[in-house]
C-alpha cells in the first residue's frame, strides 16, 4: 500500500500537472477535494470545465494529466439532455486506454462504467441517500486509492450519497473495491489509474444542504424528509472528511506520480 506523506510544498513535476475537472452542476463542484489537490499538485493544476454552461471540453487528453468527472442530475445515458455526455466518455475511454489518471463520481462512477464496456441502468432499490456506509472489498486494503483509508477506518466507511441510477454490470477487467446493502457496485478500479465511486466524496456539507433544498420533492418521494437525513450526515463528519482527505491525496499522488514518469 502506499504510504501518504503530507509535503509541505508540491514538487516541480507535480505543479506542472493539469486536472482536467467535468462540472455538471454548479453545486457540485470538487468541493471537499479541492483544497488537496491543489496543495499537492499546484495551485493552478485545476482546469474546471461547465459544459452545461457553455464550456467545451476538450477533444482529448493531450492537454492533460488527469480527469476528474463528477455527479449530475442527468442519467449517464442521457445524452439528448446532455449533449456533452458522448464527449466525456470518449474522454474516460481514452484515460483508460492511455493509462491517464482518471476518477468518475457518482454520475462519472457511471459515465466510466459505459464508456469501457459496462452497463448503468435506473436502480430498482430506489433512492440510496444521505449518509450510508459501504464495505471496502479485500482488493481495497492495497489499492493506491481506497487504500489509505481502509487502513484508517477499516473495512466499513461511512460516505455520502445521492443516487438511484447505478452500474449494473461493470466494465471487463474491473477490479471491484466496495459493495453496499441496495447497491452492491461501490467503487472499482480499472487498469492501473481510473477509479470510479458511485459515492460523493467531494460533496461538502453546504453543497448537500442545497441538494437537500432543491431536491425536496425527490426526497420526500422516497417517503424520507430532509430533516430524516440531516442528523446522520452531521453525526458522520468526521468520516465524510476522512474519505475526502484519503481520496484526494491518494488520487494527487497517482496524479502526481504519473507526471513525474512522462
Amino acid at each position: 500500500m502506499t504510504t501518504l506523506s503530507t509535503p509541505t510544498s508540491p514538487s516541480d513535476a507535480a505543479t506542472a500537472a493539469r486536472v482536467l475537472v467535468v462540472v455538471h452542476e454548479d453545486d457540485s463542484g470538487l468541493g471537499r477535494l479541492d483544497p488537496y489537490l491543489r496543495e499537492r499538485l499546484g495551485p493552478a493544476c485545476i482546469d474546471d470545465r461547465h459544459p452545461g454552461s457553455g464550456d467545451e471540453l476538450p477533444a482529448d487528453l493531450s492537454g492533460h494529466d488527469a480527469v476528474v468527472v463528477l455527479g449530475g442530475v442527468m442519467a449517464a445515458w442521457e445524452d439528448d439532455v446532455a449533449p456533452w455526455l458522448p464527449g466525456t466518455r470518449a474522454l474516460l475511454a481514452e484515460a483508460v486506454d492511455r493509462g491517464v489518471p482518471a476518477l468518475g463520481i457518482c454520475l462519472g462512477f457511471q459515465l466510466l462504467a459505459m464508456a469501457t464496456g459496462g452497463r448503468a441502468e435506473r436502480g430498482t432499490h430506489g433512492l440510496e441517500i444521505g449518509y450510508v456506509e459501504v464495505d471496502l472489498l479485500p482488493a481495497a486494503a492495497d489499492d493506491a486509492l481506497l487504500g489509505a483509508v481502509h487502513a484508517e477506518a477499516g473495512p466499513r466507511i461511512g460516505v455520502a450519497h445521492w443516487h438511484q441510477d447505478t452500474v449494473t454490470e461493470l466494465p471487463p477487467g474491473a477490479v471491484p473495491l466496495a459493495t453496499g446493502q441496495r447497491y452492491a457496485r461501490q467503487a472499482f478500479r480499472l487498469g492501473e489509474r481510473a477509479w470510479g465511486v458511485q459515492y460523493h466524496p467531494e460533496v461538502t456539507a453546504a453543497d448537500y444542504e442545497s441538494w437537500l433544498v432543491g431536491g425536496h420533492g425527490t426526497v420526500v418521494g422516497a417517503g424520507l424528509h430532509p430533516d430524516d437525513l440531516r442528523p446522520a450526515l452531521a453525526a458522520g463528519e468526521e468520516s465524510l472528511a476522512r474519505v475526502a482527505r484519503t481520496h484526494a491525496v491518494a488520487f494527487a499522488d497517482v496524479v502526481a506520480a504519473y507526471v513525474a514518469r512522462r
